[in-house]
């Protein structure tokens, strides 16, 4: 699957970065095209300027409404945000169009943390930009905040509610990562941050490379393309990535009717899509998804139909509704990993969590701003009767 990537805000623009990495490296090592072009947008041209892989031109690292915030940021305005994306979004859409190979591109991925101003308010208003003017799905990648951030600035949590109520209400899915389940105790701010947009791209390398793979030898005997991915993104979704450490064995001898090597086989395999099911990218309950879609990577020799079939069971036993679609991906020397894509979530409590906390959050600001305008007032009528030098 190839898509056009664009980053919005400060946290958009790095994670759209990785995925302009993401792509060198399948250039590099496996002769594959996923990422047609990564792009970033901002207001403030000081984090358009920290980005290493995107082009360092203005054409791939886009700085809008310049004339409203003088490239220092929409400074956690989502509101600001939206309308800059409305005024500029032409000048994102000829830059896009710009590229060599635009539309051979099977979707756009749109990426950006909800909590800022610029990424929050302008992924939304572009959404619908791109789904009015091009016949392509639309997705979003959504990195929601920190507990800290949650706890200590109640504007994250109103721009983080709006953002989520107006994505999903245009976009054709939006996969939700929750920054706090990639947190690392032990990392400084700056390495845990370079860390967690590692980890939030990383699922998506095989995903990508798998339908477009030209070499016979990787091509799986189920191949898994653009249009089963397609066909499975909708609504909420959430992403995740297992891996189990094959044994020597499996790269020098082919599994034999060994009973207790097979049973081996499927524990790996089985191993792997717990932890991919247990890292997923959001917390949910796993039976609310109507869709689900798992690739299994490994060297051709350790898998077979047997373990496909008894990955395929314990998936249903876990998401009994979901219409599910899979495929193998023969690639990778000594390691088995799944990645399990589960979507259209019907509940998704953190969400639910943002909304409730969010409408609260309104009723209090409003109460503020009217005990604000009434001492305001108060103290207005208490120095009326003293002179002005103006």
């Amino acid at each position: 699957m190839k898509l056009v990537v664009v980053g919005f805000g400060q946290c958009g623009g790095r994670i759209a970065d990785e995925f302009a990495r993401l792509n060198k490296r399948a250039r590099r090592h496996r002769g594959i095209e996923i990422v047609i072009d990564a792009f970033a947008v901002n207001t403030d041209s000081a984090d358009l300027a920290e980005l290493y892989t995107i082009k360092a031109e203005y054409q791939h690292r886009i700085l809008i409404g310049a004339g409203r915030t003088h490239g220092h940021g929409a400074a956690k305005i989502s509101e600001a945000g939206a309308e800059i994306a409305k005024e500029d979004a032409d000048k994102v859409i000829d830059a896009m169009r710009i590229t060599k190979r635009f539309f051979e591109a099977d979707a756009f991925l749109l990426v950006t943390g909800t909590a800022g101003g610029t990424g929050s308010g302008a992924t939304p208003v572009m959404a619908k930009v791109l789904k009015q003017r091009f016949d392509k799905p639309v997705y979003a990648l959504a990195a929601l905040p920190f507990e800290h951030e949650e706890e200590a600035e109640e504007r994250a949590l109103y721009n983080t509610a709006v953002f989520l109520k107006s994505i999903y209400s245009v976009a054709d899915a939006v996969i939700l990562f929750d920054n706090q389940r990639y947190v690392r105790k032990d990392f400084s701010l700056k390495n845990n941050l370079a860390k967690i947009n590692s980890l939030i791209v990383e699922p998506f390398y095989n995903l990508l490379c798998a339908g477009e793979e030209k070499k016979a030898k990787h091509i799986g005997a189920r191949m898994l393309d653009a249009g089963d991915i397609m066909n499975t993104l909708a609504g909420w979704t959430a992403i995740g990535y297992g891996k189990s450490p094959l044994p020597l064995r499996t790269l020098l001898f082919r599994w034999t009717d060994n009973f207790v090597k097979k049973s081996a086989q499927t524990h790996l395999g089985l191993q792997a899509m717990d932890e991919a099911i247990s890292e997923l990218s959001i917390g949910c309950k796993p039976e609310d998804a109507c869709r689900a879609l798992y690739l299994v990577s490994a060297a051709a020799r350790a898998m077979n139909v047997g373990l496909i079939k008894e990955l395929g069971e314990h998936l249903k036993n876990i998401v009994p509704k979901a219409v599910i679609r899979n495929g193998d991906y023969p690639r990778g020397k000594g390691v088995l990993d799944i990645t399990l894509v589960l979507s259209e979530l019907s509940d998704v409590e953190k969400v639910r969590s943002y909304y409730s906390k969010s409408a609260s959050l309104v009723k209090e600001i409003s109460k503020r701003q009217k005990v604000k305008a009434s001492k305001v007032e108060r103290t207005e009528e208490a120095g009326k009767d003293v002179p002005t030098l103006l």
